[in-house]
C-alpha cells in the first residue's frame, strides 16, 4: 500500500504497554482510547480494509491501496515483516462496538532507532468527520513519542488534499514547507506539504490539554 496520505486528554487514554526496548517488534501493543482501539492488523482484516479503503475517495491523494483482498493480505503480511525488522509499525483502526477495522495508521522509521519517523493514515469515508481520526491520532502520537522515543515525526499531504492537511494541522503538526513535485499519481507529479511534530511540541500540547481538563 505504501504511504497512506490521509480531544481526548492523555489521562483518559489507556495504553497497553510492552516492556521498554524492542518488545514492540515482537508484537504491537493494543492502544485503547475513547471510542477507538488501535491494534495490529490481522490477515482476516483484509476484506474489511478493502471495503473501507479500496474506494476512490480514499485513494485520490495517495499511492493507490490494494484493489483486492489478496493485495491487502500481502500488505498485512509485509507490515508484520517490517515490524519484526524494527522499521515500521502499522495499526488497524477499530471503532468502539466494531470488531473489524475501518482504517490504518502507519509509522515508518526515517533514522536509526526511530529518532525520526514518518506517519500516514487512511480512514474509510463513512467515518470522516466523526472524531475517529483525532482519537486515533492521539493514541498513535503517544505511542510514537512515549514508547518508540521519536524526536521528530513528519507527515506529508498533497497540496490539493484539504482534508489531509487539515487533519495534520488539527493533530498539532507544523507546516514546514512545500515539496515540489514530490508525489506521483496517474503519471502526474504533485506538490506535497511537509508537516512535522517534535517531541517537545507534543509534550507541551499534552500538558496544556491536561491543565484544561483539570
Amino acid at each position: 500500500m505504501g504511504k497512506l496520505c490521509l480531544e481526548m486528554p492523555a489521562a483518559l487514554v489507556e495504553t497497553t504497554r510492552h516492556a521498554a526496548g524492542d518488545a514492540w517488534q515482537r508484537g504491537l501493543p493494543v492502544l485503547r482510547g475513547l471510542g477507538v482501539t488501535l491494534r495490529e492488523p490481522r490477515l482476516e482484516d483484509a476484506p474489511a480494509l478493502l471495503a473501507h479503503l479500496g474506494v476512490e475517495e480514499v485513494g485520490r491523494f495517495m499511492t493507490p491501496p490494494p484493489s483486492t483482498v489478496e493485495g491487502f493480505a500481502e500488505f498485512i503480511a509485509r507490515a508484520q515483516r517490517e515490524r519484526e525488522a524494527g522499521q515500521y509499525a502499522c495499526f488497524a483502526v477499530v471503532p468502539e462496538g466494531a470488531t473489524q477495522p475501518v482504517g490504518v495508521f502507519q509509522l515508518r522509521c526515517l533514522d536509526t532507532g526511530f529518532a525520526a519517523a514518518e506517519w500516514a493514515f487512511a480512514i474509510g469515508p463513512t467515518y470522516w468527520g466523526t472524531g475517529l481520526f483525532m482519537a486515533s491520532a492521539r493514541l498513535l502520537l503517544a505511542f510514537a513519542f512515549e514508547q518508540l522515543g521519536v524526536l521528530r515525526l513528519e507527515g506529508r499531504a498533497a497540496v490539493m488534499n484539504g482534508r489531509g492537511n487539515g487533519a495534520l494541522r488539527k493533530a498539532g503538526a507544523v507546516q514546514e514547507g512545500v515539496l515540489r513535485r514530490a508525489f506521483q499519481r496517474n503519471q502526474h507529479c504533485y506538490d506535497q506539504v511537509l508537516w512535522s511534530i517534535l517531541a517537545e511540541d507534543w509534550r507541551l500540547q499534552r500538558s496544556a490539554a491536561s491543565r484544561h481538563i483539570h
